[in-house]
C-alpha cells in the first residue's frame, strides 16, 4: 500500500469530506452484530469515529504515522499503524470491516485474504469513497480541466483509475449486497475548496516534481466566478460496494 497523504495529513483532518450518514445507515443495517468493526485504511478517522457509537469497539489500521497522529479520538477506538494486508487480527473477530477511500492502495488477494479469515461468518465487508466532485458548470469546466489536463496521468497514480470507475472495476469475490446511490453534499467557500484540492496526492507530485503549488492557478481561475464569502454546494457521489464472504 503506498503512502500518498503523511506529509498533508493535518490539511486531509480539515477539508476531507466525510460520508453521507445514509450510506453509513445503510451499510449498519446489513450487520445485526455490532461488537466489533475494523476500518482499513482508516487515515484521519473520519469513518471509524462514525462506527464508534454504534459498535462496541472500532480497531482503525493505517500505514500513515502522522494520518493516525491526527485522528479522531474515542475511548472505544484503537488505532494501530500496520498495512490493511499484515493487519495482526484473529480469525473470525469482525462483525464488519470497512474501507473507505483506500481499497484502490491495497494488495487485492493478500487483503481479501486477510478479509476471509478476520470476518465472522456472516459478517460483511463494506468499500465506500467517492470520486470527482460536482459544483456548477462553470467550475466543473475549470476543475476537469485541472484534473484531466493539468494533473492527468502524469501525477495522479494508476490506481485513481478505479475511483473514476467508480469502483466497479476493482475485484470484489464477494456475495455482494446491492446498495443505493448516495452522495455526499457540503456548501464551501472558495478557501475550503482549494483546501481540499491540496490534500490529492497527484498535487503533492505535481509540487514535488515542478516546485510549485497548481492549485494556485485553478484558484485564480474560480475567483472569476466564485466571491470570496460565497458559498457553493459541493457533491461528491459516494462509491459503495458490500458483500458477504460466499
Amino acid at each position: 500500500m503506498k503512502d500518498n497523504f503523511s506529509k498533508q495529513s493535518k490539511e486531509y483532518s480539515v477539508f476531507r469530506p466525510t460520508y453521507p450518514d445514509e450510506a453509513i445507515a445503510f451499510i449498519l443495517s446489513q450487520v445485526p452484530d455490532k461488537t466489533a468493526v475494523w476500518d482499513c485504511g482508516t487515515g484521519n478517522g473520519q469513518l471509524a469515529a462514525k462506527l464508534a457509537d454504534p459498535f462496541l469497539h472500532v480497531d482503525a489500521t493505517d500505514i500513515s504515522e502522522n494520518q493516525i497522529a491526527n485522528a479522531v479520538k474515542k475511548d472505544n477506538i484503537t488505532y494501530q499503524v500496520v498495512s490493511a494486508e499484515e493487519a495482526p487480527f484473529r480469525e473470525n473477530s469482525f462483525d464488519l470491516i470497512t474501507v473507505a477511500q483506500a481499497i484502490h492502495w491495497f494488495d487485492f488477494d493478500k487483503f481479501y485474504a486477510k478479509v476471509r479469515t478476520t470476518l465472522k461468518p456472516d459478517g460483511v465487508l463494506a468499500v465506500i469513497g467517492y470520486n470527482l466532485m460536482q459544483i456548477d458548470e462553470a467550475c466543473d469546466r475549470v476543475i476537469l480541466h485541472f484534473y484531466k489536463d493539468i494533473l492527468g496521468d502524469q501525477y495522479w497514480d494508476k490506481e485513481r483509475k478505479y475511483l473514476d470507475e467508480k469502483y466497479q472495476t476493482i475485484p470484489f469475490p464477494f456475495r455482494e449486497i446491492p446498495a443505493p446511490e448516495f452522495a455526499q453534499k457540503v456548501n464551501w467557500t472558495l478557501d475550503e475548496l482549494t483546501g481540499y484540492l491540496n490534500t490529492w496526492s497527484a498535487v503533492q507530485h505535481y509540487i514535488k516534481a515542478n516546485g510549485v503549488n497548481p492549485v494556485e492557478e485553478v484558484r485564480q481561475k474560480l475567483q472569476d466566478i466564485w466571491r470570496e464569502d460565497e458559498k457553493k454546494e459541493v457533491c461528491f457521489p459516494t462509491l459503495l460496494r458490500i458483500g458477504k464472504v460466499t
